[in-house]
């Protein structure tokens, strides 16, 4: 059962959002970074985006950067829990402290 709407809102201090706020699977979603490595002045930012608890269908999305930061498409894959975490060319981690962000998905 997903968790609250509020939950996908509460990386924002961090720099991260995603439109639609809860995303629904089979769609996409727009994945918004100006966090540590954006204000660090990564060139190159990816998000490491993974599904589900045990991380299903890894893959490195390569952001543009844009007047606040960067920005990736990302399709959803499964319905339950999506995790991202970022990266940059230097292969500096931005992992929320080895959390990840973590976002509902709704079915």
């Amino acid at each position: 059962m997903p968790r609250s709407t509020k939950v996908n809102n509460d990386y924002m201090s961090n720099g991260i959002t995603i439109k639609p706020a809860v995303p629904t699977a089979g769609e996409n979603l727009t994945v918004m970074y100006d966090g540590l490595l954006s204000k660090s002045g990564a060139s190159h930012v990816y998000a490491h985006v993974g599904f589900d608890r045990d991380w299903k269908h890894v893959y490195d999305y390569p952001m543009k950067r844009t007047s606040i930061g960067f920005e990736a498409t990302i399709p959803v894959m499964e319905a339950d829990t999506l995790n991202i975490c970022f990266k940059d060319c230097a292969n500096n981690w931005d992992n929320n402290s080895g959390a990840n962000y973590t976002f509902d998905i709704s079915k």
